[in-house]
């Protein structure tokens, strides 16, 4: 299994990744939720650019990644995990759960702190909202991230399974709940007391900085429920909103070379958690 989960996991990942971006592209352009005035052919050769950029800095840096490191502490018998007598099945749920509260107490986090919103603030200046916003962010944010979630793995003692399940449950959702897409109303408020729907996300891109930090989830959504930072619907509406920050409006931002650099441009307290004055950013 060791070996198997070793070799195979960039395979699965990749795969899912592939599978799921087809998809939600082909819904994206037969029903688009809103109609977007910047198209993809000038949005998303960066965007995806990004992608590569991440991926390699990360296989560079990291070549086993967070799969490796769960297999390396299950065999030092680092972690919680390791220490407690739980059965194996417990042990993947419970750190799946954690593994996604540790993602949203970050993302939390990377809005809170004014250095670390420097580099997060990179994914928020994307002027249209569709699957490649999803993952759309900053390389030294990536780094930083995985450290944390390294981080986490070793404490937790997650089982590698866990974590490659994870891995490839927060790619599909990250895409999902990015795309361009709408689901009925119903249907969507059924499905956000469990997972972050496309319609919830939506509203964490408003450019209105009360709305921006709300709905941090990337998966599901109850951590936003239970910490306060749930909001509904944007003040706007869905298809009347403004994606973005008022910060970076130039849609030449959107081109690669001045995306990496933003994190470098304007006052590093620009963005205070919580601030609801209005879109004075």
């Amino acid at each position: 299994m060791t070996s198997f989960l070793l070799t195979h996991a960039p395979a699965i990942r990749l795969g899912a990744f592939a599978g799921i971006f087809a998809m939600m592209a082909l819904w994206e352009a037969l029903a688009p939720r809103r109609k977007q005035a910047i198209g993809r052919w000038r949005r998303w050769p960066a965007n995806l650019g990004i992608v590569v950029l991440d991926s390699l800095l990360v296989r560079l840096l990291f070549p086993t990644a967070a799969v490796g490191v769960a297999l390396f502490a299950e065999t030092r018998g680092w972690g919680l995990f390791h220490a407690l007598p739980v059965p194996g099945w417990l042990a993947v749920v419970a750190s799946m759960l954690l593994l996604d509260l540790a993602i949203y107490l970050q993302h939390v986090m990377f809005h809170a702190v004014p250095l670390l919103w420097r580099l997060h603030r990179m994914h928020h200046t994307d002027l249209e909202f569709d699957l490649t916003t999803g993952a759309r962010f900053h390389p030294l944010e990536i780094l930083l991230s995985l450290v944390i979630k390294l981080g986490v793995i070793v404490a937790l003692g997650a089982p590698a399974v866990a974590v490659l399940a994870f891995e490839v449950v927060l790619n599909v959702t990250a895409m999902f709940n990015h795309g361009n897409v709408g689901l009925p109303r119903r249907l969507d408020n059924v499905l956000r007391w469990l997972l972050v729907t496309p319609d919830m996300h939506r509203v964490h891109h408003s450019w209105h900085p009360c709305e921006t930090n709300s709905n941090f989830g990337f998966n599901l959504s109850w951590w936003d429920r239970v910490f306060g930072t749930y909001r509904a619907q944007p003040r706007d509406g869905h298809t009347g909103m403004t994606i973005g920050i008022n910060q970076f409006r130039d849609p030449r931002e959107l081109r690669l070379d001045r995306m990496l650099w933003q994190s470098m441009r304007g006052p590093v307290d620009s963005y205070p958690i919580n601030s609801d004055k209005g879109n004075s950013i």
